[in-house]
């Protein structure tokens, strides 16, 4: 893995990496189905991380039969994830704000890329008190087509003006190791789920088990190595 400073930006995820929003979209997602009179089985859940939603709704009519009502299972997610969140509200990833001083202090840009849609993005970010830390932002609504596709890290990087292959991409999921892999980038893995996927760590260049050790392994780089 190459220092911190090697890298001419850091592109950040936001699901299940910057934020702690997967659990909370699982268990709308759970709820929904049960009062609907269906279940969804913690690997399935767990098959949705990272996903950008026409990719999650395909998923469901084929768990769930093609003839299942999937206007309203929306309405009711999204019903039942605004009361939840409206009460707990969303918490940031541990080390996130450490490893963003860190990036500050090395006065690196960065940005954020995601699955999720723009009216989704704000919203989350401005329940997690942290709406202005991204000045920029590359949604789903940005590109043609979502992760595991490099379509966002593409568009992320043309808007950072800088060469995708000098970019650090921080993935908590398959489909965004993927698109990174694919876009050309260096890549670190964070699981968000269990059992963590084996071939997201076959494919990324770092793992690690959260934000705090990634920040831990990009100090430990930028150390000089004392001669015994």
């Amino acid at each position: 893995m190459r220092k911190l400073t090697d890298f001419a930006a850091v592109i950040f995820d936001m699901d299940g990496l910057v934020l702690d929003t997967e659990k909370t979209y699982f268990k709308a997602w759970q709820t929904a189905a049960k009062s609907m009179g269906f279940d969804f089985t913690e690997p399935f859940l767990n098959s949705l991380s990272g996903l950008h939603y026409k990719a999650i709704e395909r998923k469901v009519l084929a768990c769930l039969g093609a003839d299942f009502d999937l206007k309203s299972f929306n309405q009711l997610s999204g019903v039942f994830w605004r009361e939840q969140v409206s009460i707990d509200g969303i918490e940031t990833k541990p080390g996130f704000n450490q490893l963003l001083d860190f990036i500050n202090e090395c006065n690196i840009p960065y940005c954020l890329a995601t699955n999720s849609r723009t009216i989704n993005v704000n919203e989350c970010l401005e329940l997690a008190g942290i709406k202005d830390v991204f000045s920029i932002i590359i949604t789903r609504d940005d590109v043609v087509q979502g992760k595991p596709e490099p379509d966002i890290f593409l568009k992320a990087a043309e808007r950072l003006k800088v060469s995708i292959a000098d970019c650090l991409i921080l993935e908590d999921s398959l489909a965004g190791i993927q698109a990174a892999v694919t876009a050309g980038a260096c890549s670190v893995f964070v699981p968000s789920t269990e059992p963590v996927d084996l071939m997201a760590i076959q494919l990324s260049d770092l793992v690690v088990t959260d934000l705090s050790q990634a920040l831990f392994a990009f100090k430990s780089l930028c150390e000089p190595v004392n001669a015994v």
